[in-house]
């Protein structure tokens, strides 16, 4: 599967997904984060990518990953462009290829492209001349910054991402955040990955064989030294046969909970968080809490996935 569209030449083309992008690849931008970030907190960091131009393509709202594109862009040193979709030829019905395509024409360099449905990022990929796309979220498929900030958050706070037993618990049915961790952390060697959640937001049994599914929260998060919250949507609350005060009390994180993990268990979220819903305030903004560090970390990932992309 060539799902990052990579040519025979070992140079990463585009970003699309972290399944099949490999251990050595994923490192490699991990490390690179890394480097980077050492660099602009020392006061180091040279415009590497000075002349370039990156596009920021979100047909969905964002303002959190938009804004870590961004800042990621210009500490490079690169002309960020943040795309109108709202006014444009989009909305008179000018196709994605064709806008594409049109962008591509006035010497854009990198495309970021954040759309409600899957695929649509590798679809403007395949007709993509030149220019490096990177995918920001596409539908319930993959998330491939999210998951490397995530992964660089674990190494941070716990030294290895090999054989650690990490805990996903929420809507995993419709997560493209938990599918890029787990794609990470597969390729990585984490040694159990748990799913957790209602019945009904479990993905399809056979999706995910490198996982252990699991309905009892208590015994998902048992002896785990990561432990993943996912933000459970509104609209999703109709399909369970419980409200949100049910949900909490069965899949939400509290400080009691969090005692059945390792001691030194880390706990994150990709945010925004539902504070009450599926995690309480005093472990959101605990010592043990990885929240915010993840914040910080997506723009030293995507530093390292632009300039990975732009510089080769």
């Amino acid at each position: 599967m060539t799902s990052n569209h990579m040519p025979t030449s070992d140079r990463l083309r585009h970003l699309l997904t972290l399944e099949d992008l490999g251990r050595e690849r994923i490192l490699a931008l991990l490390d690179r984060a890394a480097e980077l970030r050492a660099q602009f907190r020392a006061g180091t960091l040279p415009p590497l990518l000075a002349g370039r131009t990156v596009v920021n393509l979100f047909f969905e709202p964002s303002t959190r990953t938009r804004t870590s594109f961004e800042l990621a862009a210009r500490r490079l040193g690169a002309l960020v462009v943040n795309f109108d979709i709202a006014s444009s030829s989009t909305s008179k019905g000018e196709t994605l290829e064709d806008t594409l395509a049109t962008l591509e024409a006035m010497d854009a360099d990198a495309f970021v492209v954040r759309h409600k449905e899957n695929g649509t990022p590798a679809r403007l990929a395949a007709h993509a001349r030149r220019a490096a796309v990177l995918n920001a979220g596409d539908g319930n498929h993959a998330h491939p910054t999210q998951g490397l900030l995530d992964l660089l958050t674990m190494r941070d706070r716990k030294g290895r991402i090999e054989g650690l037993t990490v805990t996903i618990c929420g809507d995993i049915r419709h997560s493209r955040v938990a599918r890029s961790d787990v794609h990470g952390l597969a390729a990585l060697g984490a040694g159990e990955i748990r799913l957790c959640g209602p019945a009904a937001l479990l993905p399809d049994a056979g999706e995910f064989p490198q996982c252990r599914s699991l309905e009892d929260f208590d015994a998902a998060i048992e002896g785990a030294d990561v432990v993943v919250m996912l933000r459970l949507q509104k609209e999703r609350m109709e399909r369970l046969a419980f409200d949100e005060t049910t949900y909490f009390a069965r899949y939400g994180l509290d400080a009691k909970r969090l005692a059945r993990a390792r001691p030194d268990a880390v706990v994150m979220h990709p945010g925004p968080m539902n504070r009450g819903v599926e995690i309480a305030s005093d472990v959101a903004d605990g010592a043990q809490s990885a929240v915010l560090e993840q914040v910080g970390n997506g723009v030293f990932a995507r530093m390292a996935a632009l300039e990975t992309l732009l510089r080769g």
